[in-house]
């Protein structure tokens, strides 16, 4: 109780002070502003704070959980929300310990901001650089998992932006308890703002936030198809994410069962709630006969509904039928899609035609089938004997993630600090004039500098 009511006091302070949720996102953008004058050390004090503040209110933490947990049992026995869906909202020991762990890693990560990305001497005396920076105020909603409010503050703050958040209602009481424990945290360095990391709690909030296109720089959305599609339809600040994991795994022919059968049933049974699952298995028609029986089973085995093309139920009758909507669902849960291709050349068509350009795996001996995958699937993640699970930016060393991003400007992919970031130009002369270039005048040298050398 406490916690939630500390995050309300906050946000509604700013709101009643006139303005709404325009006055926290200029609190927001007053917090990265002063940012942007932190050192490292500034901000790796707010994380160890962050870190430290969540062990104090472990107990508070869990005890908000437990209350969201009751309540989502409730939705599940009403048939209002799915067991996968109630699975990810639980945040125990374990997982607190996870978020911890997250934290823990991006301190230790270099800050990404204020590097010298690239120089090139214009003339002598007259230097441009290419030097990192933070984005800003950066709007992330996401729905379900509670861990994502520890990933997420963790990563913008290390960057130097700041961060307005919204997660699902389901998670609500979790989500406050999280964000007091962390804006708690802030404290612990003085030149961070608390106001750097905020909490909404409303959909009509977020709606309010969209329209706030003057005060804050990107939004991150963090759910279903839906919820990304109204936020990119809904606003004129620019959007990074993507709207479904329709991640694939192709057994090619020449692949070894063993291993087609791990990870197979990993990519679909770890974790199936979460965008990195597998939605669907493709064989090759050449190994099918060979493979597909011992691979369908063995996630049948592990209590998944299989829906299967004409060739698949021919190898194993006790499968399902899969209709044409089958090859692009995101089932989220239990079930995979699964189905015979002619070949390898076949199999990146399908998934180009019906995945969702996230991740997808190929499972195969054979090195010069595994560079074609790898070639001509237009994916974000393309993996080799791997499952999509791996797909995920706390296993890539990224310090968790802020998203996934399945376009392909400015990041793509698991989303992690050099994602939120972007670069200025930065020019240095000594009285330096246009008007002094030209024919018969000063000439360029354009000149990248040795390394080493130093910049004025």
């Amino acid at each position: 109780m406490g916690s939630e009511m500390c995050i309300r006091d906050s946000c509604e302070g700013a709101m009643m002070a006139g303005g709404g949720i325009r006055k926290v996102a200029e609190a927001a953008r007053a917090a990265y502003l002063a940012l942007l004058g932190c050192t490292e050390e500034d901000k790796n004090a707010a994380l160890r704070g962050m870190i430290a503040a969540l062990a104090r209110r472990r107990g508070e933490i869990l005890a908000a959980n437990a209350r969201d947990c009751a309540a989502a049992d409730e939705l599940v026995a009403a048939g209002r929300l799915t067991a996968a869906l109630r699975a990810r909202l639980v945040f125990d020991d374990a997982k607190l310990a996870g978020a911890v762990a997250g934290l823990e890693q991006v301190l230790r990560l270099p800050d990404p901001a204020n590097r010298v990305l690239w120089t090139m001497e214009l003339d002598e005396g007259l230097t441009l650089r290419r030097v990192s920076c933070a984005l800003g105020v950066i709007g992330v909603v996401f729905e379900s998992r509670p861990d994502v409010v520890v990933q997420v503050s963790g990563l913008l703050l290390k960057a130097g932006n700041a961060g307005i958040l919204k997660g699902g209602k389901e998670a609500q009481a979790t989500n406050a308890a999280l964000m007091a424990a962390l804006r708690e945290g802030l404290a612990a360095s003085p030149a961070v703002s608390v106001d750097a990391l905020q909490l909404l709690s409303t959909r009509e909030e977020v709606r309010e936030l969209l329209a706030c296109d003057a005060e804050v720089d990107l939004l991150i959305p963090r759910g279903g198809k839906e919820l990304v599609k109204q936020i990119q339809a809904g606003t004129r600040i620019p959007v990074l994410g993507h709207a479904d994991g329709v991640c694939h795994v192709y057994v090619h022919e020449a692949a070894d069962l063993a291993k087609a059968q791990r990870i197979v049933v990993d990519a679909k049974t770890e974790y199936p709630a979460v965008c990195n699952a597998a939605e669907t298995v493709l064989f090759d028609r050449g190994g099918a006969a060979r493979l597909l029986p011992p691979v369908v089973r063995a996630l049948m085995a592990e209590g998944v509904e299989v829906r299967g093309c004409p060739e698949t139920r021919a190898l194993v009758p006790e499968a399902g039928a899969a209709g044409e909507d089958a090859w692009s669902a995101e089932y989220l849960d239990l079930i995979a899609s699964v189905r015979v291709v002619a070949d390898l050349a076949a199999a990146a068509a399908h998934i180009n035609r019906y995945g969702s350009h996230h991740t997808d795996a190929i499972v195969t001996e054979d090195e010069a089938a595994a560079a074609y995958f790898c070639r001509y699937v237009d994916s974000a993640g393309v993996f080799v004997n791997a499952s999509t699970r791996f797909a995920d930016g706390f296993r890539y060393g990224l310090g968790a993630e802020i998203g996934i991003s399945t376009g392909k400007i400015h990041a793509r992919g698991p989303v992690g600090l050099e994602g939120i970031v972007t670069y200025k130009y930065e020019l240095r002369g000594a009285g330096h004039a246009v008007g002094d270039y030209g024919p018969g005048k000063r000439s360029y040298t354009h000149r990248t500098p040795e390394p080493g050398a130093g910049c004025p």
